[in-house]
């Protein structure tokens, strides 16, 4: 049966696109596409264990807080009375403690507290405290690459300043914050090389906040640790799948940046005289989510689209992209508008507000199961390789790469990648074996290059796009 919705015209153009998106590319002589990932069983295993009815009881027990305004009440008796943002607080820090008791352990509960001084809409110094969660990489080399999985716990009605009216919040962004709570509870339960961070933040609705410290908290740290890396950040932000007519439930959006935030005017100049606008490393991340959404069954297609946030909007992973880091958002097809930022009320006989009857929790799980394959994918694999060149030294048709061996010892391989400048995702792959430099029968002039790094299992590391080495 075909659903009604696909005779609109705009969903029309959408099918177009992921049939575009999807198509195999034309194949170069002697070369061949990329494959999928390698599936890993343990991560299969895990994904099947990602529940709907968990995240239902997740965003029903957060939209329970009446509201979690960012300026709502923190003292004892209202978190004791189950009202505010600090309930909800609480709330989350005692489902991660739980699901380290689960498994014996393996989770470090954290809280990042700080006091946002008086803005816009911060009518008077507040304080924010973000809550997550540490799984520890098991490898001495990898522990200090990290990847981050995060969603904001607070919420807002359509009076941004009002603490004390009803907000539940539900899709926004109840249905991120239950991502980051199902990721930590099935993937808790696997060990990995890499660190993986289950993140919720407070403070998006007035102003980033929350994300904002924490990402500088981050960049702080890394500057610290010789070999540490925050590789990738998934922020997911109105994931819900909203119950509208118009909403498609089998595609989820995934924006990233372009010209990198925190480039400066000289690797700005770079980027532009190299052809690199399409290349940052927000948009290798989204291509690599792309190769996990092909590589294991999670039941939801990720649209990728070519710009940091929805038109003129934004979300907690600019926050991480203003500090360096690759950093994405993940958001339903189709927002329904009545359903958020609003008072919950009736008019009209139209419903307005963000309550947990207009989620799709089957679809928030094939969205976290999307993350989960992302992050355990990332924790797996190898470190990108270091210091990746295309030589440019003489004036010839063909193109040789030279790199450094992929940080922390789990690279048996390397892979060489191209697609051609006006290609949205990678067309060819030559496998090179355990080498430092290679050359291709291609022209540098017409495609753009970059290396990966391969372990023995099939794990893939993030894409390098080479600098010009003269």
């Amino acid at each position: 049966m075909i659903s009604p919705f696909r005779k609109r015209p705009w969903i029309a153009a959408v099918s177009l696109l992921l049939a575009v998106s999807g198509a195999a590319p034309a194949q170069s002589p002697g070369f061949r596409a990329p494959e999928a990932p390698a599936l890993d069983s343990r991560v299969s295993a895990a994904l099947e264990q990602v529940s709907a009815e968990r995240i239902r009881a997740s965003i029903e027990k957060l939209a329970s807080f009446g509201t979690r305004s960012t300026l709502s009440a923190q003292d004892p008796a209202s978190i004791a009375a189950g009202r505010g943002i600090g309930a909800a607080r609480e709330w989350i820090k005692a489902e991660f403690e739980r699901y380290a008791k689960e498994c014996g352990g393996c989770l470090e509960v954290k809280t990042d507290g700080f006091t946002e001084p008086a803005a816009d809409r911060i009518p008077q110094p507040t304080e924010i405290t973000n809550v997550y969660a540490v799984l520890k990489g098991t490898d001495a080399e990898n522990a200090n690459r990290i990847v981050l999985v995060t969603g904001h716990y607070d919420s807002r009605n359509s009076d941004v300043l009002d603490g004390k009216g009803d907000a539940p919040g539900a899709n926004d962004d109840g249905s991120g914050t239950a991502v980051s709570l199902e990721c930590a509870r099935v993937l808790s339960k696997l060990k990995f090389p890499a660190t993986i961070i289950f993140l919720t933040v407070a403070g998006e609705e007035q102003g980033l906040n929350g994300s904002h410290h924490f990402a500088q908290m981050a960049r702080e740290k890394m500057a610290k640790e010789p070999g540490g890396n925050l590789e990738a950040v998934l922020n997911n932000d109105i994931v819900g799948g909203d119950r509208s007519v118009e909403q498609d439930h089998s595609v989820v959006r995934v924006f990233s940046e372009g010209l990198p935030a925190a480039a400066t005017e000289q690797e700005i100049r770079r980027i532009r005289g190299l052809g690199g606008e399409n290349d940052s490393g927000s948009r290798q991340l989204a291509r690599y989510i792309a190769d996990a959404g092909r590589s294991y069954d999670v039941g939801v297609k990720p649209i990728l689209v070519f710009r940091l946030d929805r038109y003129l909007r934004g979300g907690d992973h600019s926050s991480f992209n203003q500090q360096g880091f690759a950093a994405v958002r993940f958001t339903e097809l189709r927002e329904d508008f009545q359903h958020q930022h609003q008072n919950v009320r009736t008019e009209n006989g139209m419903e307005y507000g963000d309550l947990p009857k207009f989620v799709d929790f089957d679809y928030v799980a094939r969205v976290a199961r999307l993350n989960a394959a992302t992050l355990a994918s990332l924790a797996s694999a190898p470190a990108p390789p270091a210091n990746v060149r295309l030589l440019t030294k003489d004036l010839e048709n063909d193109s040789t790469l030279t790199w450094e061996a992929s940080p922390g010892g789990l690279a048996s391989g390397y892979e060489v990648l191209w697609r051609l400048t006006t290609s949205p995702e990678w067309e060819h792959v030559e496998k090179v074996g355990d080498v430092r430099r290679t050359s291709l029968k291609l022209s540098k002039d017409n495609v753009i290059f970059a290396i990966r790094a391969v372990d023995a299992q099939g794990h893939r590391s993030l894409p390098v796009v080479p600098l010009p080495e003269r």
